[in-house]
């Protein structure tokens, strides 16, 4: 029988660009974006130092650039880190790390993307210049997902519950995410089902379900 090992589930993390213009209006959006793709790409714990590297980078672009700045952030996978990069025009105003004193008003910005990331630099290309920065996402590769004991869990349970449908006998490809999505979907059914024969009501139970999934995200 197909054990957890064996049930693999790949998240395909396609990477995107997003042009704008360097505006302090602009953060808040900015940091929203990237927190919504982080959760669609089941990378939720990177959604604050994420947010805080892009925070940082836009920032210094518009202090040192100069606000309205036709600027590109670009969010990918690198192998098993996730890669930030900001894109400006302005070859000469290059982002350095350097020690500012307790009461300074500047000079942090690029010792918080050093404090949170594994690696950063920049990139000259011609007329413009790339910021980046990379962090540490703990996954075994790119299309990998997150580890813990319930997620554990609900492999073995999908691994049981596929096993002789999408993925039958003779089959060894890992299930993607969107058929693993629709069997998910099929297993809460069913159990929907069992508690309604044993006199339980479904939809207390989804909502108490709902209530301790929000909790434990907190």
């Amino acid at each position: 029988m197909t054990g957890v090992s064996e049930c693999q589930f790949k998240i395909a993390r396609k990477g995107w660009d997003l042009p704008f213009l360097a505006e302090a209006e602009e953060l808040g959006a900015l940091r929203r974006v990237v927190e919504f793709h982080l959760h669609r790409w089941g990378l939720p714990e990177l959604a604050e130092p994420a947010r805080l590297c892009v925070t940082e980078l836009v920032t210094n672009v518009i202090t040192h650039v100069g606000p309205g700045t036709p600027t590109t952030l670009s969010v990918s996978m690198n192998g098993v880190h996730l890669r930030l990069e900001v894109t400006d025009p302005d070859t000469r105003a290059l982002p350095a790390l350097v020690e500012a004193s307790g009461d300074a008003e500047g000079g942090r910005g690029m010792a918080l993307v050093n404090a949170v990331t594994d690696r950063w630099g920049v990139i000259l290309r011609g007329d413009t210049k790339v910021t980046w920065c990379e962090l540490p996402t703990g996954l075994r590769s790119p299309t990998d997902h997150a580890e813990g004991p319930r997620i554990a869990k609900a492999e073995a349970l999908l691994a049981l519950f596929s096993f002789g449908g999408i993925r039958g006998p003779g089959r060894s490809d890992p299930l993607s995410v969107s058929a693993a999505e629709e069997t998910v979907i099929e297993l809460i059914i069913d159990l929907l089902h069992w508690l309604r024969s044993h006199g339980c009501d479904p939809g207390e139970a989804l909502d108490r379900a709902q209530t301790r999934f929000e909790n434990a995200l907190c």
